[in-house]
């Protein structure tokens, strides 16, 4: 089987050590808000012993505040726009490092709701991203929530809105309103269809047929055997640590830095693990959306460097990755991957993850035209809307089915890291 060679073949999986980094909560690449816009960040370094010294923020070139230590929450008042901001820090040895955010600010008063757009497809449970923009109440605004079919389900403190809701398949109309501290509110109606049917894939995790290959820089070509300088292996069906009493451990470890290992299980199509061979090619034509959702326990978030989850779909010569790495010890960003040019950018939003469980979900569509959109990642309860739009790439082969992938990446020192997988499902309609 040649899966491998064809779906994992222009990974390009090494994370470059990060010497500085700025983490940027506040506001996310391409969100829309309102006036003032808040920023809000924190900086790292260890190339100065001394530390950070002071944080500040860009408009258009132009540095609009400063304020000093290795944290900085701030405000900027601007008129409707969009802007190319950067937030920037200084250590004591006089380096700096900085991390860009082009963002839109809106002169709409009331509620701008970023996900789902109004009249669109959504899954169940459904990413919902809103902003109070403005308030006429000086106090501000004390809450936001959702309502469906006139039903309140969910309220959450503050100007910022960041939830899924579960909904029923079908037409589903919901508003996303507002309360400020002196009694008025505002909303926005929007309107989403709910696919219905999905099919579940369920405890992928323990699934037979896994495969795996390493990767070293430059060319991170897969390595199934003789892969002198990183070392692997997968042990299924662990009791501790798991939430269902069946997780996977993955462990990789080696001599040769930022060395990688994937670990791939094809699902649908040739060779599939679940029954699903699609023999006769009518199944894959009509999947267009998925859902990536697993458990995973970090054992040391010290020294793991990058983890990645992606779904690959081969068919009629098109190749389609969506790649989702978290890039938690390099810019301390969700990546996601650019099949067109073939290279990770940055998704513009945080991720952190923690030692013990973590919860990362991952929605993205097959457009009609095989364009791959990126929708939202959810990570622990926190929900960012990606909404980013690329081109599949041709392939050769007549490899025709899809697969799921999970990865581990090495650090500067290759250090031995074991991390596990439980309750993971990929959910396609």
């Amino acid at each position: 089987m040649k899966i491998c060679s064809y779906a994992l073949m222009i990974f390009l999986m090494f994370a470059a050590p990060a010497f500085a980094t700025v983490v940027v909560s506040e506001p996310t690449s391409g969100e829309t808000v309102g006036s003032p816009v808040q920023f809000l960040a924190t900086a790292t370094t260890d190339t100065c012993s001394r530390g950070v010294a002071s944080m500040g923020v860009y408009i258009d070139n132009d540095l609009k505040r400063v304020e000093t230590g290795h944290s900085l929450n701030t405000t900027v008042a601007l008129s409707p726009g969009s802007y190319n901001t950067v937030v920037e820090e200084w250590d004591y040895c006089g380096g700096a490092t900085y991390t860009p955010r082009a963002i839109n600010v809106t002169g709409q008063t009331g509620v701008v709701v970023t996900s789902p757009a109004n009249n669109s497809t959504v899954g169940s449970p459904a990413s919902y991203v809103a902003t109070a923009a403005t308030s006429s109440c000086p106090q501000g605004v004390a809450s936001m929530g959702v309502y469906v079919n006139n039903q309140l389900v969910h309220v959450e403190p503050g100007a910022k809105l960041n939830t899924q809701v579960t909904m029923g398949a079908g037409t589903q109309h919901t508003v996303v309103q507002e309360w400020d501290y002196c009694g008025g509110s505002s909303y926005t109606p929007v309107n989403v269809s709910v696919a219905g049917g999905g099919k579940v894939l369920s405890n992928l995790q323990a699934s037979g047929g896994w495969r795996s290959y390493g990767q070293f820089a430059p060319d991170y070509a897969d390595c199934a055997s003789n892969c002198s300088g990183v070392n692997w292996s997968m042990w299924q069906h662990q009791s501790s640590p798991s939430l269902s009493g069946n997780a996977s451990r993955f462990n990789i470890g080696g001599s040769v830095p930022y060395s990688d290992v994937l670990w791939t299980n094809p699902v649908i199509g040739q060779n599939s693990t679940q029954n699903l061979p699609d023999s006769n090619h009518t199944l894959l034509p009509t999947v267009h959306n998925f859902t990536y959702d697993a458990s995973f326990y970090v054992t040391n978030a010290s020294i793991t460097q990058v983890l990645e989850f992606d779904i690959n779909m081969y068919m009629n010569g098109a190749g389609m990755i969506w790649g989702n790495q978290c890039d938690h010890l390099g810019d301390g960003d969700w990546d996601i991957w650019d099949n067109g040019n073939a290279r990770w950018v940055s998704a513009g939003v945080p991720c952190k993850f923690v030692n013990g469980w973590n919860h990362v979900t991952i929605q993205v569509q097959r457009e009609w035209n095989n364009a791959l959109l990126y929708q939202s990642i959810t990570l622990n309860g926190v929900s960012y809307s990606i909404n980013r739009t690329y081109p599949p790439f041709p392939v050769s082969s007549s490899w025709w089915g899809i697969t799921v992938n999970y990865q581990m990446d090495g650090n500067y020192n290759q250090s031995a890291n074991s991390t596990y997988l439980d309750n993971f499902s990929l959910t396609y309609w």
